[in-house]
């Protein structure tokens, strides 16, 4: 049976808290609230921490939808489940129920986070693919007060994020903007997997054609990946498949997909091409289909 190297267990009442312990204990500690994947690391040895952090009652004050004028706010602790059942989310951004429906199974829905998603910084990861998509902020937090800081530069390579040692992820900002709509799709080897590819797409129309268009793809690359050279080739074109198709061929030269057992970078290419096709005509048969 393989079990993780001996930790010390702390559990975190407040943010404050967290941030307090994580500055005292330093560098050895690490936080938890699903733990679907720091843990299995944990047991394999391949990462090592003197203590572990249970953030899980932060979920009274970090686990939110908001929804307000020009954006949408969604705490770090807010659970998969909430995101896909959110009501408000399904209306703004139905990227996320897509995401969330592929995203391994029950179990690690009820506990699994969006900022543990975010936080873990897997090139593969679903969520992360769709906040670059939607163009999101994440607000971070530390002894010395918040920042907020893009996608971009939230994640800095694989598994490492701008969270600092003493810092804690509290916050994910989504812009809203009129006439538009948004779609996922993931190619995965069996249900609830890790994507072979993955693919978001937002689009948003005025007066029939296309005002602005955002790509964001997982498992390509060692990070996630967005596209700001389809957004600029879209901008002012009528969607149709011949753009679709361009925005395909741009996807899959842009990329940089490794083979492995999930795949040739030939066939990642592939499906980056395609995703990318569907899952605008998705989002644009979604703004049609709203009227």
């Amino acid at each position: 049976m393989q079990v993780p190297a001996p930790f010390e267990y702390e559990r975190a009442s407040s943010v404050e808290h967290a941030i307090g312990l994580l500055d005292r204990l330093g560098d050895g500690a690490r936080l938890v609230a699903g733990g679907h994947s720091l843990l299995p690391m944990m047991k394999l040895r391949l990462a090592n921490f003197e203590y572990l952090i249970d953030i899980n009652d932060l979920h009274r004050e970090l686990g939110y939808i908001t929804v307000e004028s020009g954006q949408i706010r969604i705490g770090a602790m807010t659970r998969h489940r909430e995101l896909l059942e959110s009501a408000d989310l399904a209306a703004a951004f139905p990227i996320f129920a897509d995401a969330e429906r592929v995203i391994a199974d029950p179990i690690v829905r009820n506990r699994g986070t969006l900022g543990g998603s975010l936080c873990q910084a897997d090139p593969s990861e679903d969520l992360s693919a769709v906040c670059t998509t939607l163009n999101a902020t994440c607000v971070i937090r530390g002894s010395g007060g918040e920042r907020v800081v893009t996608m971009d530069e939230f994640h800095r390579g694989p598994y490492e994020t701008a969270v600092g040692d003493a810092e804690i992820l509290t916050e994910v900002r989504f812009p809203i903007r009129p006439g538009g709509s948004s779609a996922y799709e993931k190619v995965e080897r069996r249900a609830g997997d890790w994507a072979v590819v993955s693919a978001g797409a937002a689009v948003w129309l005025d007066g029939g054609v296309i005002a602005d268009a955002r790509v964001g793809l997982a498992a390509v690359g060692p990070n996630t990946t967005g596209l700001p050279e389809i957004s600029a080739a879209l901008r002012g074109q009528a969607p149709t498949e011949e753009m679709y198709a361009l925005a395909g061929e741009i996807a899959a030269r842009s990329c940089s997909p490794a083979s492995d057992m999930r795949g040739s970078e030939e066939y990642k290419r592939h499906l980056a091409d395609e995703l990318t096709r569907r899952t605008l005509r998705r989002a644009v048969a979604r703004i049609n289909e709203r009227g």
